[in-house]
C-alpha cells in the first residue's frame, strides 16, 4: 500500500509543534493530540525533535512521500529555506512553500514563488489568508496576481483554514466559489477541510473539480463522515490523506482513515493516486 501523507511536519521545526520539551508550545502539542484522538502517548513527536528522528518516522509509517508544510503569517514564519533544508536530500519528503503578499509586497510574493520551485524544487505554494492582518478571504483581490502565477505556471495551490483560524467567519468556503471559477485549471487544495464547515466544502467542491481537500486530523472529528460518502461518490478524485503529524501519530493516521468506511476501490486514490497526480509523481 502506496501512502502520501499531505500534512506531515517534524516537531523540531518550530515551537509550536513541540520542538523545545516543557515550553508552551511543547504542551500544546500534547494537548492537540488528546483533542484529535492520539491513542498511547501524548509525546510521540518527541521522536521527531531530531532529523534523523523524523525520517525514521516517515520511514516506519510506511510513507511514500511526506509533504513538509511551510508557512508565512504574521504569527508564525517558516522560512522556504528551512523547508528546503529539510526535504532537498531525501527521496521521501517533499516540500510547500508559504508566501504572504500581504507581508511581502505582491512582486515579492511572486518572486519568492518562482524562487521556491526553481531554485528550492519545493513542489507547491500555500497562503493562510485567514491568518493574515488584516485577516482575508480566499477571494480577496490580493491574492488573485498571486493566483494568476500559480495558473499559469501549472502550481498547485495549498489554502489553510479550519477551526483555529483566529476569527472563524473568515473560517469560509464559499468564498472558494470565486476562485475556483476564475481559475479553473488552478489546482487549489484546502488544509484542514475547512472544518467545521465540511458539508459547504463538499458543495462547493461538488461544482468545481479543481478543488481538492486535504481534511488531515479533522477526519477524524464529528462531522467528517461527509468527506467520506462524498469520496465514495463523486469526489474520488479530490479527497487527499494527511495524518497532521506532530498532532497525531502518523501510523495511527492510516490505520483510522483505513477504517472509517472508505470503498476498497477509492482508498488507492485516497491515499496516493490523487497526490501523485498532483505533484506529477508516478503511479
Amino acid at each position: 500500500m502506496k501512502v502520501i501523507d499531505l500534512r506531515c511536519r517534524p516537531a523540531y521545526l518550530h515551537d509550536f509543534f513541540g520542538a523545545n520539551p516543557g515550553s508552551p508550545g511543547y504542551e500544546t502539542a500534547r494537548w492537540l493530540n488528546r483533542r484529535v484522538g492520539t491513542r498511547g502517548s501524548d509525546e510521540h513527536f518527541a521522536r521527531s525533535l531530531t532529523p534523523e528522528g523524523f525520517l525514521a518516522e516517515v520511514r516506519d509509517a510506511g510513507l511514500s512521500k511526506a509533504v513538509v508544510v511551510g508557512r508565512h503569517t504574521p504569527s508564525q514564519h517558516l522560512p522556504n529555506d528551512v523547508i528546503h533544508q529539510i526535504t532537498h536530500a531525501h527521496e521521501e519528503l517533499l516540500g510547500i512553500a508559504g508566501i504572504d503578499p500581504a507581508l511581502q509586497g505582491v512582486d515579492s510574493a511572486l518572486a519568492e514563488i518562482d524562487r521556491a520551485i526553481d531554485q528550492l524544487g519545493l513542489a507547491g505554494i500555500g497562503l493562510e489568508p485567514g491568518f493574515g492582518a488584516p485577516a482575508r478571504h480566499a477571494d480577496d483581490a490580493l491574492y488573485f496576481p498571486v493566483y494568476e502565477h500559480l495558473n499559469r505556471r501549472g502550481l498547485p495551490l495549498f489554502l489553510m483554514s479550519g477551526p483555529t483560524t483566529p476569527d472563524p467567519a473568515f473560517n469560509d468556503p464559499g468564498r472558494l466559489a470565486k476562485v475556483a471559477q476564475a481559475f479553473p485549471q488552478l489546482r487549489i487544495v484546502c488544509y484542514h477541510g475547512y472544518y467545521p464547515n465540511t458539508q459547504q466544502l463538499v458543495g462547493v467542491a461538488f461544482r468545481y473539480d479543481n478543488i481538492s481537500v486535504v481534511p488531515d486530523m479533522y477526519q477524524f472529528l464529528p462531522g467528517s463522515e461527509v468527506f467520506v460518502q462524498a469520496a465514495n461518490g463523486f469526489m474520488g478524485d479530490q479527497l487527499l490523506f494527511g495524518s497532521s503529524y506532530p498532532f497525531r501519530p502518523i501510523r495511527q493516521s492510516i490505520d483510522d482513515f483505513l477504517a472509517l468506511g472508505f470503498r476498497g476501490k477509492v482508498l488507492d486514490k485516497l491515499l496516493y493516486g490523487n497526490a501523485a497526480r498532483l505533484f506529477g509523481l508516478g503511479s
